[in-house]
């Protein structure tokens, strides 16, 4: 069954503390959660906090449905940044099937 990993580097130039930047991950992934009932992970420390990585993970039997789910996640992601101050500033995803299918 394949699964699908989109990865986003985030710029939040307005962060002045740790504060600043776990408000606009945390919104950003709640969002990204609940529309589109995927899971969404924070990738890094916060060693810098105008940075940040966010993970998304998605499975489906369809590598198609996946590939239009990716996109449909980074567009939101695109749009609802705006609204947060923030800004994506790289973004790649990839699909693999799951360790299970290999067997």
């Amino acid at each position: 069954m394949p699964v699908a990993t989109l990865t986003l580097e985030l710029a939040i130039e307005h962060a002045q503390s740790v504060k600043d930047r776990r408000q606009v991950v945390r919104s950003l992934k709640e969002r990204l959660r609940h529309g589109f009932n995927v899971s969404v992970s924070e990738l890094d420390d916060a060693a810098l906090w105008n940075r940040a990585t966010i993970g998304i993970a998605a499975i489906s039997s369809s590598r198609d449905y996946l590939a239009g789910q990716m996109q449909l996640l980074e567009q939101e992601a695109r749009g609802h940044c705006v609204g947060l101050g923030a800004e994506i500033i790289d973004s790649y995803w990839e699909y693999a099937e799951s360790p299970a299918d290999a067997e």
